[in-house]
């Protein structure tokens, strides 16, 4: 095994054992205290706490360990060590740190915004690292196997559900609806780690001196650009498009450069939230 691959893998793990840490604190600090049950099997081993006192991480344990067995029997063992890893960690710190981490706010709407982003952070970086921590992940995968009209999308949709409506029955309404903010919350941060941080701009120009404007933006700006073939919708006449990436500060230079060639030129320009290549992200030919 070449060293960039036992250090890609060491990157890996660490980077699962600090998401689950952070999803630990999450539930700690914000989450649980407050009885927001945001989902998942955390989220029901949040309602059982509060309906038999059954510590959460020992909880989160047994439920997904029996889940995890069950997914390897029937999905394979493409599961991974991984899997296995995470949700021991994570149900590990979650009880363990209980005892050492404050409360920061008894406010629901904070704890719901705060706890839903640290979750996503924690929960993101796991998928970044290549792992899960089991649990809704595992389950959606099973109903997809044994009813694949269920989508793992729909499936992960529909327990995160039954599991808040759970919660709105054991505590009320209102928590419940502040359950379903922090899992929104949390799933747009994981959608921003998996994606990336870094919010570069694509710009496709029409015009008809594209050569010109080519030339000026791989001379004047140093960015490379693709040429598309494009055609038309009332003239039918043929032209280039061109597309180029550049980062956001670039934006106001390609606009002033593109309107100084051509002032009848258009211009799309929309966010693009991560960009591997040359110029920008260099591409991890290990991972």
């Amino acid at each position: 095994m070449k060293f960039s691959r036992i250090k890609r893998i060491l990157l890996d793990y660490l980077g699962i054992t600090l998401g689950c840490l952070l999803t630990a604190m999450a539930l700690i600090i914000f989450l649980i205290p407050n009885k927001i049950a945001a989902g998942g099997v955390s989220g029901l081993a949040t309602v059982l706490f509060y309906l038999f006192n059954f510590p959460v991480g020992i909880v989160m344990f047994a439920i997904n360990i029996p889940l995890f067995l069950i997914g390897v029997k029937v999905l394979g063992k493409s599961l991974g060590f991984r899997t296995f890893y995470g949700i021991v960690v994570l149900s590990f710190f979650t009880d363990f740190l209980a005892a050492y981490l404050p409360v920061l706010t008894r406010d629901p709407l904070l704890a719901s915004i705060y706890g839903g982003g640290l979750t996503g952070l924690g929960l993101g970086l796991v998928f970044k690292s290549r792992g899960t921590t089991g649990g809704t992940d595992l389950v959606a995968a099973l109903l997809n196997n044994f009813f694949p009209v269920v989508s793992i999308g729909q499936g992960l949709l529909i327990i995160d559900v039954i599991v808040v409506t759970l919660a709105g029955i054991v505590f009320n309404a209102e928590l419940a609806l502040y359950a379903a903010i922090s899992l929104f919350v949390s799933s747009k941060i994981i959608d921003l780690i998996q994606e990336g941080f870094n919010l570069a701009k694509a710009a496709l120009v029409i015009s008809d001196h594209s050569e010109e404007i080519r030339q000026a933006i791989l001379n004047t700006m140093g960015r490379g650009v693709t040429t598309l073939d494009g055609k038309g919708g009332f003239t039918g006449k043929e032209k280039d498009v061109i597309l180029v990436i550049v980062s956001r500060a670039e934006v106001t230079e390609l606009k002033r450069l593109v309107t100084r060639i051509d002032p009848r030129s258009f211009v799309i320009l929309t966010g693009v939230h991560e960009v591997m290549g040359e110029g920008f992200k260099e591409v991890d030919l290990h991972s």
